[in-house]
């Protein structure tokens, strides 16, 4: 049975102000929603283990959301993430990187889920991520010294998106800047349009809407 590893974070606020945050409710439970109907399993974890800090609770007209934030299995995983220290990566057929502006202030810098997730590639393993996941995938460095990124096309959330949202003057830092700078490629579509690049063995969604498209694209590659 195929398992998936959902690294979340532990940073309960958006940057450095009082504002309320940590994973995007959505991007975590409309791709669990795929892989559950797929009949995969789940683990999730953070840097610190414990509760972890989730928004986007309170979404009117979505089901999907709804029906995994109801569900008692999911509840007791996120109130009790893994640490990063009790993660076995040999365990796990892929890493899915839900956004969230959280993960800006821990997962865009942690050297621990770096190093864990530069095995699982270097293994053969699958690395995916949405919205503001993209981030964590910036200090991932493999054995050669040279960083997941450099040789790979990816997308992630817009400069766009954030004037959209009202964050632009919050984020510690800015996602299409640093991804731009740091992968081979940078892509994006209209705001809020789904858009999903599949290079190899690396997947990224450009924002919410997309979170969806890239479970089913982490299936289909799981399927081969």
């Amino acid at each position: 049975m195929k398992k998936i590893l959902i690294p979340v974070t532990n940073h309960g606020t958006l940057g450095t102000t009082d504002q309320e945050n940590g994973t995007y409710s959505p991007e975590i439970t409309h791709a669990l929603h795929v892989f559950l109907e797929a009949g995969f399993e789940y683990d999730i974890a953070s840097i610190k283990g414990g509760k972890a800090p989730i928004y986007g609770t309170d979404i009117e007209g979505d089901a999907v959301n709804d029906n995994i934030l109801n569900n008692q299995e999911f509840q007791n995983r996120i109130n009790n993430t893994l640490s990063v220290s009790d993660v076995n990566i040999d365990d796990y057929d892929a890493v899915f990187y839900p956004g969230g502006f959280g993960l800006l202030s821990d997962l865009a810098s942690n050297q621990d889920f770096a190093a864990l997730s530069a095995k699982h590639y270097e293994n053969g393993g699958l690395i995916a991520a949405v919205c503001h996941g993209p981030a964590a995938l910036l200090p991932i460095t493999l054995s050669n010294g040279e960083s997941l990124l450099a040789n790979k096309s990816v997308t992630g959330f817009t400069r766009e998106e954030e004037i959209d949202y009202g964050t632009i003057n919050d984020v510690p830092f800015l996602l299409e800047e640093s991804l731009a700078r740091n992968a081979a490629r940078y892509s994006k579509v209209q705001p809020w349009g789904e858009f999903v690049i599949e290079d190899e063995r690396v997947i990224t969604g450009q924002n919410p809407t997309s979170a969806h498209a890239v479970a089913v694209a982490i299936l289909k590659q799981l399927a081969k």
